[in-house]
């Protein structure tokens, strides 16, 4: 019992300290990609694309003081949900 508990409690920091999100395949900024936006800084923009395993996933992008995207949050839920 001693040892589950503690699996559970590494699980669960593990967890706690991802840090930020990381882009995905079908990420505006997936594999080093510079994307500059016409809005201005602080600007938020958002993006919804089909994952792995028919997950819908939804990003949202601010607008850096040079013009670039850094993904802020990355959500996924069923696909169905939201057709």
């Amino acid at each position: 019992m001693k040892h589950a508990l503690l699996a559970v409690l590494l699980a669960l920091s593990a967890c706690a300290s991802a840090g930020d999100p990381q882009p995905l395949p079908g990420s505006l900024t997936y594999g080093g990609k510079v994307l500059r936006s016409p809005y201005g800084p602080g600007t938020v923009v958002k993006n919804t694309f089909l994952g792995d395993f028919g997950y819908r996933v939804f990003e949202t992008y601010v607008v850096q003081p040079d013009g670039t995207l850094k993904l802020t949050s990355q959500n996924t839920g069923p696909d169905f949900l939201w057709q």
